[in-house]
């Protein structure tokens, strides 16, 4: 079996996705066992951030030092990168220094070139197209609270952004139905909807999108690289913000998740997000446990 990363959902089985998720929750269970006996125990994880980062970047140098690793990490301006130096390259030099490479970029190109030519397996971070690491905190709060997620009906509303993209292959891997509703010109990518297609349905009705969920997401409006389309978008998103009455659309037992920031007022109420059906702060903190199952996962099959 070649070098595996995970730059995707795709990137892993619907066992595997389940394999990890018990482990994250093991993790979580039982935290005292951190440091020597780490399965990062005297290796380096790089993380390579060209965008900014408060749970990403706090989750996995957490994690790398509790897998008794070290995190070394390059923000925006830190690295050659930023001076027209190739992917490939520096992906080549890191991948003869350190056992594991994080990457959040833009563009997704850039991290399947680091992918390409790294030696060493890379981890998503971020893209503009896709969130995967979120999904995996996603997945284990739901599992945590609800059980099985296979098939449920979730709601996503607003952007149809990379965590909506990252959602869509969650749908599909997992087999549970996923509504997705948003404005007109703000839907997620048409081709990744043709491949999940049998387990997501769009609408641009989101008390439509919302009706018998047993989950309800949204995201900010405007994400990172859309900031300057911040007040035509709240223009747009303005029916679509998540308040209670659309909460009452959903099933009385419906969790609320974020993946933050938030702000609120504008894609959820602070009635919502700090009400009981919220799980935004532990699904923040299963960035965590997540991560470190799957830094486990991809350092044991690259073994």
């Amino acid at each position: 079996m070649g070098l595996r990363h995970f730059l995707s959902l795709n990137d892993l089985s619907a066992s595997e996705l389940k394999l990890i998720m018990d482990r994250a929750m093991a993790l979580k269970a039982d935290q005292k066992d951190h440091g020597a006996c780490g399965i990062m125990q005297g290796k380096v994880a790089v993380l390579v951030f060209e965008k900014n980062s408060t749970r990403t970047r706090i989750s996995f140098e957490c994690g790398i030092a509790q897998l008794g690793g070290h995190a070394v990490f390059m923000g925006p301006a830190e690295s050659h990168l930023s001076r027209g130096e190739s992917v490939e390259d520096t992906a080549r030099v890191i991948s003869r220094m350190a056992e594991l490479i994080i990457m959040r970029t833009g563009a997704h190109e850039r991290i399947e070139e680091m992918a390409s030519s790294a030696l060493v397996p890379v981890i998503n971070g971020l893209t503009d197209f896709n969130h995967p690491c979120q999904l995996l905190a996603d997945l284990q709060t739901y599992i945590e609270y609800r059980g099985d997620i296979t098939g449920i009906t979730a709601a996503w509303i607003g952007d149809g952004n990379n965590v909506c993209h990252s959602w869509m292959n969650a749908a599909r891997i997992l087999d549970f139905r996923l509504n997705i509703a948003t404005p007109h010109g703000f839907r997620p990518d048409q081709a990744l909807h043709d491949q999940c297609r049998s387990n997501v349905f769009m609408t641009d009705d989101p008390f439509e999108a919302a009706r018998n969920a047993g989950v309800v997401i949204t995201d900010t409006w405007a994400s990172m690289g859309k900031e300057n389309e911040r007040s035509e978008r709240n223009d747009a998103f303005k029916p679509f913000c998540v308040d209670s009455r659309l909460m009452q659309c959903a099933r009385k037992d419906a969790l609320f998740m974020h993946c933050l920031p938030a702000y609120r007022g504008q894609e959820v109420t602070a009635e919502v997000i700090d009400g009981p059906q919220s799980v935004v702060f532990p699904e923040a903190e299963n960035r965590l446990h997540a991560q470190k199952a799957l830094i486990e996962f991809l350092l044991d099959v690259n073994a």
